[in-house]
Protein backbone atom coordinates (compact mmCIF):
# COMPACT_ATOMS: atom_id res chain seq x y z
CA UNK A 1 0.00 0.00 0.00
CA UNK A 2 1.22 3.51 -0.78
CA UNK A 3 -0.38 5.53 2.02
CA UNK A 4 -2.48 5.43 5.17
CA UNK A 5 -6.26 5.29 5.05
CA UNK A 6 -6.53 8.84 6.39
CA UNK A 7 -4.26 10.11 3.61
CA UNK A 8 -6.38 8.26 1.04
CA UNK A 9 -9.60 9.80 2.32
CA UNK A 10 -8.08 13.29 2.35
CA UNK A 11 -6.82 12.93 -1.20
CA UNK A 12 -10.07 11.51 -2.54
CA UNK A 13 -12.24 14.18 -0.96
CA UNK A 14 -10.14 16.98 -2.44
CA UNK A 15 -8.96 15.71 -5.77
CA UNK A 16 -11.82 13.99 -7.54
CA UNK A 17 -13.79 16.28 -9.84
CA UNK A 18 -16.43 14.51 -11.84
CA UNK A 19 -16.94 14.79 -15.49
CA UNK A 20 -17.61 11.57 -17.20
CA UNK A 21 -16.09 9.10 -19.59
CA UNK A 22 -14.72 11.36 -22.30
CA UNK A 23 -12.04 13.00 -20.23
CA UNK A 24 -11.58 14.53 -16.84
CA UNK A 25 -9.41 17.20 -15.35
CA UNK A 26 -8.52 16.09 -11.84
CA UNK A 27 -7.60 18.59 -9.16
CA UNK A 28 -4.66 17.23 -7.23
CA UNK A 29 -2.86 17.80 -3.99
CA UNK A 30 0.90 17.68 -4.13
CA UNK A 31 2.55 14.69 -2.53
CA UNK A 32 3.09 16.57 0.75
CA UNK A 33 -0.58 17.48 0.98
CA UNK A 34 -0.11 21.12 0.03
CA UNK A 35 -2.05 22.79 -2.74
CA UNK A 36 -0.67 24.11 -6.00
CA UNK A 37 -0.89 27.66 -4.68
CA UNK A 38 -0.30 29.13 -1.27
CA UNK A 39 -3.81 30.45 -0.59
CA UNK A 40 -5.10 34.00 -0.54
CA UNK A 41 -6.57 36.31 2.03
CA UNK A 42 -10.28 37.07 2.03
CA UNK A 43 -11.26 40.38 0.45
CA UNK A 44 -14.08 42.66 1.50
CA UNK A 45 -14.12 44.71 -1.71
CA UNK A 46 -14.23 43.99 -5.42
CA UNK A 47 -11.00 44.04 -7.37
CA UNK A 48 -10.80 47.01 -9.77
CA UNK A 49 -12.23 46.25 -13.21
CA UNK A 50 -9.54 46.72 -15.88
CA UNK A 51 -10.35 49.04 -18.77
CA UNK A 52 -11.31 47.31 -22.00
CA UNK A 53 -8.56 47.16 -24.60
CA UNK A 54 -9.15 48.92 -27.91
CA UNK A 55 -11.06 46.65 -30.30
CA UNK A 56 -11.93 44.11 -27.64
CA UNK A 57 -15.68 44.46 -28.17
CA UNK A 58 -15.68 44.45 -31.97
CA UNK A 59 -18.40 41.93 -32.87
CA UNK A 60 -18.16 39.47 -35.80
CA UNK A 61 -21.47 40.87 -37.09
CA UNK A 62 -23.69 43.86 -36.24
CA UNK A 63 -26.44 41.51 -35.04
CA UNK A 64 -24.16 40.32 -32.22
CA UNK A 65 -23.06 43.78 -31.08
CA UNK A 66 -25.43 43.80 -28.11
CA UNK A 67 -23.77 40.70 -26.71
CA UNK A 68 -20.22 41.86 -27.40
CA UNK A 69 -20.84 45.29 -25.86
CA UNK A 70 -22.14 44.00 -22.51
CA UNK A 71 -20.31 44.67 -19.26
CA UNK A 72 -19.92 42.04 -16.56
CA UNK A 73 -21.42 42.98 -13.20
CA UNK A 74 -19.08 41.16 -10.83
CA UNK A 75 -20.27 40.62 -7.26
CA UNK A 76 -18.42 39.16 -4.28
CA UNK A 77 -19.45 35.55 -3.61
CA UNK A 78 -18.53 32.43 -1.65
CA UNK A 79 -17.09 34.12 1.39
CA UNK A 80 -15.70 37.11 -0.49
CA UNK A 81 -12.75 35.20 -1.97
CA UNK A 82 -14.33 35.12 -5.42
CA UNK A 83 -16.41 37.25 -7.75
CA UNK A 84 -19.45 35.86 -9.55
CA UNK A 85 -21.54 37.12 -12.46
CA UNK A 86 -23.50 36.02 -15.51
CA UNK A 87 -22.97 36.58 -19.23
CA UNK A 88 -25.84 36.70 -21.72
CA UNK A 89 -25.46 34.89 -25.05
CA UNK A 90 -27.92 33.86 -27.78
CA UNK A 91 -29.16 30.29 -27.70
CA UNK A 92 -28.87 30.17 -31.49
CA UNK A 93 -26.15 32.29 -33.11
CA UNK A 94 -28.06 32.06 -36.38
CA UNK A 95 -30.93 33.85 -34.64
CA UNK A 96 -29.29 36.41 -32.31
CA UNK A 97 -32.60 38.21 -31.83
CA UNK A 98 -34.21 35.08 -30.40
CA UNK A 99 -33.97 33.41 -27.01
CA UNK A 100 -30.94 33.96 -24.79
CA UNK A 101 -29.21 32.15 -21.94
CA UNK A 102 -27.21 33.44 -18.99
CA UNK A 103 -23.88 31.70 -18.44
CA UNK A 104 -22.53 31.39 -14.90
CA UNK A 105 -19.10 32.99 -14.33
CA UNK A 106 -16.60 32.98 -11.47
CA UNK A 107 -13.41 35.01 -11.19
CA UNK A 108 -10.44 34.66 -8.86
CA UNK A 109 -8.68 38.05 -9.07
CA UNK A 110 -4.92 38.12 -9.57
CA UNK A 111 -3.15 37.97 -6.21
CA UNK A 112 -0.63 40.62 -7.23
CA UNK A 113 -2.56 43.35 -9.09
CA UNK A 114 0.65 45.20 -9.89
CA UNK A 115 1.91 42.15 -11.81
CA UNK A 116 -1.43 41.35 -13.46
CA UNK A 117 -1.08 40.18 -17.07
CA UNK A 118 -4.79 39.83 -17.84
CA UNK A 119 -7.60 37.28 -17.67
CA UNK A 120 -6.94 33.55 -17.97
CA UNK A 121 -10.11 31.75 -19.06
CA UNK A 122 -10.09 28.11 -17.94
CA UNK A 123 -12.04 24.96 -18.76
CA UNK A 124 -11.50 21.58 -17.03
CA UNK A 125 -12.95 19.24 -19.63
CA UNK A 126 -15.78 16.77 -19.67
CA UNK A 127 -17.60 17.72 -21.66
CA UNK A 128 -19.93 18.75 -18.89
CA UNK A 129 -17.53 19.78 -16.14
CA UNK A 130 -18.06 23.11 -14.42
CA UNK A 131 -15.63 25.86 -15.30
CA UNK A 132 -16.98 27.82 -12.34
CA UNK A 133 -15.94 25.07 -9.92
CA UNK A 134 -12.60 24.68 -11.71
CA UNK A 135 -11.85 28.37 -11.17
CA UNK A 136 -13.03 28.11 -7.57
CA UNK A 137 -10.38 25.39 -7.08
CA UNK A 138 -7.67 27.51 -8.72
CA UNK A 139 -5.39 27.30 -5.70
CA UNK A 140 -5.24 23.52 -6.23
CA UNK A 141 -5.27 23.49 -10.03
CA UNK A 142 -2.70 26.22 -10.70
CA UNK A 143 0.61 27.27 -9.21
CA UNK A 144 1.46 30.62 -7.62
CA UNK A 145 2.92 32.20 -10.73
CA UNK A 146 -0.37 31.99 -12.62
CA UNK A 147 -2.42 32.88 -9.55
CA UNK A 148 -0.31 36.02 -9.04
CA UNK A 149 -0.41 37.09 -12.70
CA UNK A 150 -3.94 36.40 -13.89
CA UNK A 151 -7.56 36.80 -13.02
CA UNK A 152 -8.60 33.14 -13.26
CA UNK A 153 -12.01 33.14 -14.96
CA UNK A 154 -14.20 30.06 -15.24
CA UNK A 155 -17.56 29.72 -16.96
CA UNK A 156 -20.08 26.91 -17.05
CA UNK A 157 -20.54 26.08 -20.74
CA UNK A 158 -24.12 26.19 -22.00
CA UNK A 159 -26.15 23.24 -20.76
CA UNK A 160 -23.88 22.56 -17.77
CA UNK A 161 -23.67 23.56 -14.11
CA UNK A 162 -25.23 26.96 -13.55
CA UNK A 163 -25.81 27.68 -17.25
CA UNK A 164 -29.28 26.24 -17.89
CA UNK A 165 -28.15 22.65 -17.26
CA UNK A 166 -29.39 19.83 -19.46
CA UNK A 167 -31.68 17.59 -17.42
CA UNK A 168 -32.54 14.09 -18.62
CA UNK A 169 -33.23 11.88 -15.59
CA UNK A 170 -34.33 12.15 -11.99
CA UNK A 171 -31.69 11.34 -9.37
CA UNK A 172 -33.09 7.86 -8.82
CA UNK A 173 -33.26 7.22 -12.57
CA UNK A 174 -29.66 8.39 -12.92
CA UNK A 175 -28.64 5.94 -10.19
CA UNK A 176 -30.19 3.12 -12.21
CA UNK A 177 -28.65 4.37 -15.47
CA UNK A 178 -25.16 4.46 -13.95
CA UNK A 179 -25.51 1.03 -12.36
CA UNK A 180 -26.29 -0.70 -15.67
CA UNK A 181 -23.98 -3.36 -17.07
CA UNK A 182 -21.45 -1.62 -19.38
CA UNK A 183 -20.79 -4.91 -21.20
CA UNK A 184 -24.06 -6.76 -21.87
CA UNK A 185 -23.57 -10.50 -22.22
CA UNK A 186 -26.79 -11.49 -24.00
CA UNK A 187 -28.99 -10.12 -26.76
CA UNK A 188 -31.65 -9.27 -24.20
CA UNK A 189 -29.15 -7.33 -22.08
CA UNK A 190 -27.97 -5.54 -25.21
CA UNK A 191 -31.47 -4.46 -26.11
CA UNK A 192 -32.01 -3.29 -22.53
CA UNK A 193 -28.81 -1.21 -22.80
CA UNK A 194 -30.08 0.45 -25.96
CA UNK A 195 -33.54 0.96 -24.46
CA UNK A 196 -31.97 2.70 -21.49
CA UNK A 197 -30.30 5.17 -23.84
CA UNK A 198 -33.54 5.83 -25.70
CA UNK A 199 -35.29 6.56 -22.41
CA UNK A 200 -32.40 8.82 -21.43
CA UNK A 201 -32.74 10.95 -24.57
CA UNK A 202 -36.52 11.02 -24.31
CA UNK A 203 -36.02 12.40 -20.82
CA UNK A 204 -33.71 15.09 -22.17
CA UNK A 205 -36.45 16.34 -24.48
CA UNK A 206 -39.09 16.16 -21.77
CA UNK A 207 -37.09 17.72 -18.93
CA UNK A 208 -34.89 20.24 -20.78
CA UNK A 209 -35.89 23.38 -22.65
CA UNK A 210 -35.10 24.60 -26.16
CA UNK A 211 -31.38 24.70 -25.35
CA UNK A 212 -31.06 20.91 -25.73
CA UNK A 213 -30.25 21.19 -29.44
CA UNK A 214 -27.75 23.99 -28.89
CA UNK A 215 -25.05 22.65 -26.58
CA UNK A 216 -22.38 21.98 -29.19
CA UNK A 217 -18.70 22.69 -28.80
CA UNK A 218 -18.84 25.26 -31.60
CA UNK A 219 -21.59 27.20 -29.84
CA UNK A 220 -19.64 27.07 -26.56
CA UNK A 221 -16.59 28.40 -28.42
CA UNK A 222 -18.67 31.29 -29.76
CA UNK A 223 -19.79 31.97 -26.19
CA UNK A 224 -16.15 32.09 -25.16
CA UNK A 225 -15.49 34.88 -27.64
CA UNK A 226 -18.35 36.90 -26.18
CA UNK A 227 -16.75 36.30 -22.77
CA UNK A 228 -13.37 37.48 -24.07
CA UNK A 229 -14.97 40.71 -25.28
CA UNK A 230 -16.87 41.25 -22.04
CA UNK A 231 -13.60 40.83 -20.12
CA UNK A 232 -12.14 43.64 -22.22
CA UNK A 233 -9.44 41.47 -23.80
CA UNK A 234 -8.54 41.88 -27.49
CA UNK A 235 -7.14 38.35 -27.50
CA UNK A 236 -8.01 35.25 -25.50
CA UNK A 237 -5.59 33.76 -22.99
CA UNK A 238 -6.84 30.28 -22.20
CA UNK A 239 -6.01 27.08 -20.34
CA UNK A 240 -8.08 24.08 -21.41
CA UNK A 241 -7.66 20.55 -20.08
CA UNK A 242 -8.97 17.33 -21.61
CA UNK A 243 -12.18 18.13 -23.55
CA UNK A 244 -11.23 21.75 -22.88
CA UNK A 245 -8.56 21.26 -25.56
CA UNK A 246 -11.28 20.53 -28.11
CA UNK A 247 -13.11 23.67 -27.01
CA UNK A 248 -9.92 25.72 -27.23
CA UNK A 249 -8.88 24.33 -30.62
CA UNK A 250 -12.38 24.97 -31.97
CA UNK A 251 -12.19 28.55 -30.69
CA UNK A 252 -8.83 29.04 -32.39
CA UNK A 253 -10.22 27.78 -35.69
CA UNK A 254 -13.27 30.08 -35.48
CA UNK A 255 -11.39 33.15 -34.25
CA UNK A 256 -7.69 32.78 -35.18
CA UNK A 257 -7.08 36.54 -34.99
CA UNK A 258 -8.35 36.53 -31.39
CA UNK A 259 -5.90 33.87 -30.22
CA UNK A 260 -3.49 35.16 -27.62
CA UNK A 261 -1.79 32.46 -25.55
CA UNK A 262 -3.58 29.10 -25.53
CA UNK A 263 -2.54 26.00 -23.59
CA UNK A 264 -4.31 22.78 -24.58
CA UNK A 265 -3.36 20.13 -21.99
CA UNK A 266 -4.41 16.49 -22.37
CA UNK A 267 -5.37 16.95 -25.99
CA UNK A 268 -8.27 15.48 -27.93
CA UNK A 269 -7.61 14.49 -31.54
CA UNK A 270 -10.26 16.31 -33.57
CA UNK A 271 -9.39 14.50 -36.80
CA UNK A 272 -10.70 11.03 -35.92
CA UNK A 273 -14.26 9.77 -35.58
CA UNK A 274 -16.04 8.58 -32.45
CA UNK A 275 -15.25 4.92 -33.07
CA UNK A 276 -11.52 5.52 -33.32
CA UNK A 277 -11.56 7.89 -30.35
CA UNK A 278 -13.32 5.27 -28.24
CA UNK A 279 -10.99 2.49 -29.37
CA UNK A 280 -7.87 4.51 -28.60
CA UNK A 281 -9.22 5.68 -25.25
CA UNK A 282 -9.86 2.08 -24.27
CA UNK A 283 -6.26 1.29 -25.14
CA UNK A 284 -5.15 4.27 -23.06
CA UNK A 285 -6.94 3.01 -19.98
CA UNK A 286 -5.40 -0.43 -20.45
CA UNK A 287 -1.94 1.18 -20.49
CA UNK A 288 -2.83 3.13 -17.35
CA UNK A 289 -4.15 0.01 -15.60
CA UNK A 290 -0.96 -1.90 -16.34
CA UNK A 291 1.09 1.04 -15.09
CA UNK A 292 -0.96 1.08 -11.89
CA UNK A 293 -0.44 -2.65 -11.35
CA UNK A 294 3.27 -2.35 -12.18
CA UNK A 295 3.58 0.31 -9.48
CA UNK A 296 1.84 -2.00 -7.02
CA UNK A 297 4.16 -4.90 -7.88
CA UNK A 298 7.26 -2.70 -7.68
CA UNK A 299 6.24 -1.63 -4.18
CA UNK A 300 6.37 -5.22 -2.94
CA UNK A 301 3.68 -7.41 -1.39
CA UNK A 302 1.16 -6.25 -4.00
CA UNK A 303 -2.40 -7.13 -3.06
CA UNK A 304 -3.18 -8.00 -6.69
CA UNK A 305 -0.45 -10.56 -7.31
CA UNK A 306 3.26 -11.03 -7.90
CA UNK A 307 3.36 -9.91 -11.55
CA UNK A 308 1.56 -7.40 -13.73
CA UNK A 309 -0.22 -10.17 -15.62
CA UNK A 310 -1.32 -11.72 -12.32
CA UNK A 311 -2.69 -8.37 -11.20
CA UNK A 312 -4.57 -7.76 -14.43
CA UNK A 313 -6.11 -11.24 -14.18
CA UNK A 314 -7.17 -10.55 -10.60
CA UNK A 315 -8.97 -7.38 -11.68
CA UNK A 316 -10.60 -9.03 -14.70
CA UNK A 317 -11.80 -11.95 -12.56
CA UNK A 318 -13.20 -9.51 -10.00
CA UNK A 319 -15.18 -7.66 -12.68
CA UNK A 320 -16.62 -10.98 -13.89
CA UNK A 321 -17.58 -11.94 -10.34
CA UNK A 322 -19.37 -8.65 -9.70
CA UNK A 323 -21.15 -9.03 -13.03
CA UNK A 324 -22.47 -12.38 -11.83
CA UNK A 325 -23.32 -11.18 -8.32
CA UNK A 326 -23.16 -7.55 -7.12
CA UNK A 327 -21.25 -6.91 -3.90
CA UNK A 328 -22.80 -5.59 -0.69
CA UNK A 329 -21.96 -1.95 -0.08
CA UNK A 330 -23.55 -1.26 3.28
CA UNK A 331 -26.63 0.10 1.48
CA UNK A 332 -29.15 -2.64 0.72
CA UNK A 333 -30.72 -0.49 -1.99
CA UNK A 334 -27.41 0.13 -3.78
CA UNK A 335 -25.12 -2.87 -4.08
CA UNK A 336 -21.91 -2.51 -6.07
CA UNK A 337 -22.97 -3.53 -9.58
CA UNK A 338 -20.55 -4.23 -12.39
CA UNK A 339 -21.29 -0.82 -13.90
CA UNK A 340 -20.41 0.96 -10.67
CA UNK A 341 -17.36 -1.26 -10.12
CA UNK A 342 -16.13 -0.43 -13.62
CA UNK A 343 -16.40 3.30 -12.89
CA UNK A 344 -14.80 2.91 -9.47
CA UNK A 345 -11.76 1.20 -11.00
CA UNK A 346 -11.39 3.51 -13.99
CA UNK A 347 -11.80 6.80 -12.10
CA UNK A 348 -8.58 6.65 -10.05
CA UNK A 349 -6.54 5.86 -13.16
CA UNK A 350 -6.87 9.52 -14.13
CA UNK A 351 -4.32 10.54 -11.52
CA UNK A 352 -1.42 8.75 -9.89
CA UNK A 353 -2.24 10.77 -6.75
CA UNK A 354 -5.44 8.72 -6.43
CA UNK A 355 -3.95 5.27 -7.02
CA UNK A 356 -3.72 4.81 -3.26
CA UNK A 357 -7.49 5.26 -3.07
CA UNK A 358 -7.89 2.43 -5.56
CA UNK A 359 -5.57 0.25 -3.46
CA UNK A 360 -7.84 0.65 -0.48
CA UNK A 361 -11.18 0.47 -2.29
CA UNK A 362 -10.38 -2.44 -4.58
CA UNK A 363 -8.58 -4.29 -1.80
CA UNK A 364 -11.70 -4.16 0.34
CA UNK A 365 -13.88 -5.13 -2.62
CA UNK A 366 -11.75 -8.22 -3.19
CA UNK A 367 -12.55 -9.08 0.42
CA UNK A 368 -16.28 -8.72 -0.26
CA UNK A 369 -16.90 -5.09 0.79
CA UNK A 370 -17.95 -2.89 -2.12
CA UNK A 371 -18.58 0.28 -0.11
CA UNK A 372 -15.40 2.22 -0.92
CA UNK A 373 -15.40 1.31 -4.61
CA UNK A 374 -19.01 2.51 -4.76
CA UNK A 375 -17.94 5.75 -3.08
CA UNK A 376 -15.22 6.27 -5.68
CA UNK A 377 -17.75 5.76 -8.47
CA UNK A 378 -20.13 8.21 -6.82
CA UNK A 379 -17.43 10.86 -6.32
CA UNK A 380 -16.40 10.51 -9.94
CA UNK A 381 -19.95 11.09 -11.13
CA UNK A 382 -20.93 13.84 -8.67
CA UNK A 383 -23.33 11.82 -6.51
CA UNK A 384 -23.70 13.07 -2.96
CA UNK A 385 -24.19 10.77 0.01
CA UNK A 386 -27.84 11.84 0.28
CA UNK A 387 -28.62 10.59 -3.23
CA UNK A 388 -28.62 13.97 -4.97
CA UNK A 389 -26.19 14.97 -7.70
CA UNK A 390 -24.11 18.12 -7.34
CA UNK A 391 -24.01 18.78 -11.07
CA UNK A 392 -25.34 17.45 -14.36
CA UNK A 393 -22.03 16.30 -15.83
CA UNK A 394 -23.23 12.70 -16.22
CA UNK A 395 -26.05 13.94 -18.45
CA UNK A 396 -24.41 16.83 -20.29
CA UNK A 397 -21.60 14.64 -21.58
CA UNK A 398 -24.03 12.59 -23.68
CA UNK A 399 -25.83 15.62 -25.10
CA UNK A 400 -22.67 17.52 -26.03
CA UNK A 401 -20.76 14.56 -27.46
CA UNK A 402 -23.70 13.31 -29.48
CA UNK A 403 -24.56 16.71 -30.94
CA UNK A 404 -20.92 17.15 -31.93
CA UNK A 405 -20.76 13.69 -33.50
CA UNK A 406 -23.99 11.62 -33.61
CA UNK A 407 -22.20 8.48 -34.84
CA UNK A 408 -23.79 5.38 -33.34
CA UNK A 409 -24.33 1.71 -34.05
CA UNK A 410 -27.14 -0.52 -32.83
CA UNK A 411 -26.82 -3.08 -30.07
CA UNK A 412 -26.95 -5.84 -32.67
CA UNK A 413 -23.80 -4.46 -34.33
CA UNK A 414 -21.63 -4.35 -31.22
CA UNK A 415 -20.47 -8.01 -31.14
CA UNK A 416 -18.67 -7.53 -34.45
CA UNK A 417 -16.71 -4.64 -32.93
CA UNK A 418 -15.66 -6.36 -29.72
CA UNK A 419 -12.63 -8.33 -31.04
CA UNK A 420 -10.85 -5.16 -32.18
CA UNK A 421 -11.63 -3.42 -28.91
CA UNK A 422 -10.49 -6.37 -26.79
CA UNK A 423 -7.25 -6.51 -28.74
CA UNK A 424 -6.66 -2.85 -27.85
CA UNK A 425 -7.83 -3.30 -24.25
CA UNK A 426 -8.23 -6.87 -22.95
CA UNK A 427 -9.66 -5.66 -19.63
CA UNK A 428 -11.93 -2.81 -20.71
CA UNK A 429 -12.36 -3.36 -24.46
CA UNK A 430 -15.86 -4.85 -24.55
CA UNK A 431 -17.25 -2.09 -22.34
CA UNK A 432 -15.69 0.55 -24.57
CA UNK A 433 -17.14 -1.17 -27.65
CA UNK A 434 -20.61 -0.81 -26.13
CA UNK A 435 -20.04 2.92 -25.86
CA UNK A 436 -20.44 3.03 -29.65
CA UNK A 437 -24.19 2.70 -28.99
CA UNK A 438 -24.25 5.78 -26.75
CA UNK A 439 -25.67 8.22 -29.30
CA UNK A 440 -28.36 5.80 -30.48
CA UNK A 441 -31.72 7.33 -29.70
CA UNK A 442 -30.77 11.00 -29.59
CA UNK A 443 -33.73 12.89 -31.01
CA UNK A 444 -32.22 16.28 -31.86
CA UNK A 445 -29.67 17.30 -34.45
CA UNK A 446 -26.95 19.88 -34.26
CA UNK A 447 -27.15 23.23 -35.99
CA UNK A 448 -23.34 23.37 -35.96
CA UNK A 449 -21.68 19.93 -36.11
CA UNK A 450 -18.02 19.55 -35.23
CA UNK A 451 -15.41 20.48 -37.82
CA UNK A 452 -11.78 19.82 -38.63
CA UNK A 453 -9.46 22.48 -37.27
CA UNK A 454 -6.30 24.19 -38.49
CA UNK A 455 -6.54 27.64 -36.83
CA UNK A 456 -4.73 29.10 -39.82
CA UNK A 457 -3.21 32.47 -38.94
CA UNK A 458 -3.36 31.99 -35.17
CA UNK A 459 -0.49 32.79 -32.82
CA UNK A 460 1.46 29.79 -31.44
CA UNK A 461 -0.75 27.35 -29.52
CA UNK A 462 0.89 25.03 -26.98
CA UNK A 463 -0.40 21.44 -26.93
CA UNK A 464 0.60 19.20 -24.01
CA UNK A 465 0.60 15.40 -24.07
CA UNK A 466 1.45 12.86 -21.36
CA UNK A 467 2.95 9.58 -22.50
CA UNK A 468 0.73 7.30 -20.40
CA UNK A 469 -2.39 9.44 -20.23
CA UNK A 470 -5.42 7.13 -19.96
CA UNK A 471 -8.23 9.45 -21.05
CA UNK A 472 -6.48 11.36 -23.84
CA UNK A 473 -3.75 9.08 -25.21
CA UNK A 474 -0.45 10.73 -26.03
CA UNK A 475 -0.81 10.33 -29.79
CA UNK A 476 -3.84 12.62 -29.68
CA UNK A 477 -1.63 15.50 -28.55
CA UNK A 478 0.87 14.73 -31.31
CA UNK A 479 -1.92 14.75 -33.89
CA UNK A 480 -3.61 17.92 -32.60
CA UNK A 481 -0.30 19.79 -32.60
CA UNK A 482 0.12 18.71 -36.24
CA UNK A 483 -3.44 19.73 -37.17
CA UNK A 484 -2.99 23.25 -35.80
CA UNK A 485 -0.84 25.27 -38.18
CA UNK A 486 0.80 27.02 -35.24
CA UNK A 487 0.74 24.04 -32.86
CA UNK A 488 3.70 23.55 -30.49
CA UNK A 489 4.02 20.15 -28.77
CA UNK A 490 5.22 19.73 -25.18
CA UNK A 491 5.56 16.16 -23.87
CA UNK A 492 5.44 14.97 -20.25
CA UNK A 493 6.82 11.49 -19.72
CA UNK A 494 4.61 10.10 -17.00
CA UNK A 495 1.33 8.65 -15.80
CA UNK A 496 -2.04 10.25 -15.30
CA UNK A 497 -4.27 12.67 -17.15
CA UNK A 498 -2.86 16.05 -18.28
CA UNK A 499 0.62 17.46 -17.78
CA UNK A 500 0.48 20.74 -15.87
CA UNK A 501 0.91 20.85 -12.08
CA UNK A 502 1.71 17.15 -11.89
CA UNK A 503 5.11 17.61 -10.26
CA UNK A 504 7.06 18.04 -13.51
CA UNK A 505 8.99 21.32 -13.21
CA UNK A 506 10.02 21.23 -16.87
CA UNK A 507 6.39 21.25 -18.04
CA UNK A 508 5.20 23.72 -15.42
CA UNK A 509 7.94 26.27 -16.11
CA UNK A 510 7.51 26.02 -19.88
CA UNK A 511 3.76 26.64 -19.68
CA UNK A 512 4.05 29.44 -17.13
CA UNK A 513 6.79 31.20 -19.13
CA UNK A 514 4.50 31.02 -22.15
CA UNK A 515 1.33 32.24 -20.42
CA UNK A 516 2.96 34.96 -18.31
CA UNK A 517 5.78 36.19 -20.55
CA UNK A 518 4.79 34.96 -24.00
CA UNK A 519 7.91 32.79 -24.34
CA UNK A 520 6.93 29.97 -26.70
CA UNK A 521 8.45 26.56 -25.79
CA UNK A 522 10.55 24.73 -28.34
CA UNK A 523 8.30 22.57 -30.48
CA UNK A 524 8.84 18.97 -29.41
CA UNK A 525 10.06 19.83 -25.90
CA UNK A 526 10.47 16.59 -23.91
CA UNK A 527 9.96 16.71 -20.14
Amino acid sequence: MRSTASRVVAVVLVVLLVVGAAGVAVFELRGDGSSGGSGSASRATLAPTPEAQDGATDAPSPELATFYDQSIDWQLCRGDDFECATLTVPIDYADPGGETIDLALLKVPARKPGERVGSLVVNPGGPGASGVEYAAQASFAFRDRLLDSFDIVGFDPRGTGGSDPVDCLSDSQLDEFRAADPDPDTAAEGQAYQQGLEEFYAGCLERSDSLIGHVTTIEAARDMDVLRAALGETQLTYFGASYGTKLGATYADLFPDRVGRLVLDGAVDLSIDSRQLTLEQGAGFEVALRSYVQDCVDGGDCYLGDTVDDGISTIADFIDQVDAEPLPSGDDDRPLTVGLAFTGIVAPLYSQQVWSALDLALGRALDGDGSLLLRLADLFQSRNADGTYSDNSSEAIYAINCLDDPYAISADEVPAQIPAFEEASPTFGAAFAWQLVNCEGIQVTSSEPARDVTAAGAAPIVVVGTTRDPATPYQWAVHLADQLESGVLVTRDGDGHTGYNQGNECVDTALEDYLVEGTVPDDGLQC
